[in-house]
């Protein structure tokens, strides 16, 4: 192995170790490294408040999730079939760390103005994880 290979391996493995979110394959997963990040557990209650109601901002979580989101829900502007949110729902959701933080950043934006926070991620996770079949 070349100098070169040995430094990009130890890179690689130091982002995994060093990232509390790198492991996060499932939503109990992700909701523990959020509130790692947050130094603080996630409150499912202040989650369903951030997820339903309005911050400044022409939408809330629930203007395209539904309230209740554990059914489809649709794109408040274009129309496009959103799937369930609520994990028990839609077992797919929240296990690719990448694709979960592209989401949040994209929604809070939309909902927030801004990027949400890991405690702000763990709550709506947490209160999101409160549904069962």
């Amino acid at each position: 192995m070349d100098n070169l290979t040995f430094w990009v391996r130890i890179g690689v493995l130091a982002s995994v170790v060093l990232s509390p979110l790198a492991y996060a394959v499932t939503p109990v997963e992700q909701l523990a490294a959020y509130s790692a990040q947050a130094g603080a557990p996630a409150q499912p209650a202040r989650g369903q408040q951030l997820f339903t109601n309005r911050h400044g901002k022409d939408w809330s979580c629930a203007s395209c999730h539904t309230a209740t989101p554990t059914g489809e829900g649709k794109h408040a502007s274009t129309g496009k079939l959103i799937a369930p949110l609520a994990p028990a729902f839609n077992p797919d959701r929240f296990t690719d760390t990448a694709k979960t933080e592209k989401w949040f950043r994209r929604n809070c934006n939309d909902v927030l103005g801004r990027e949400c926070t890991a405690g702000e991620k763990a709550d709506v996770l947490s209160w999101l994880s409160t549904f069962r079949r």
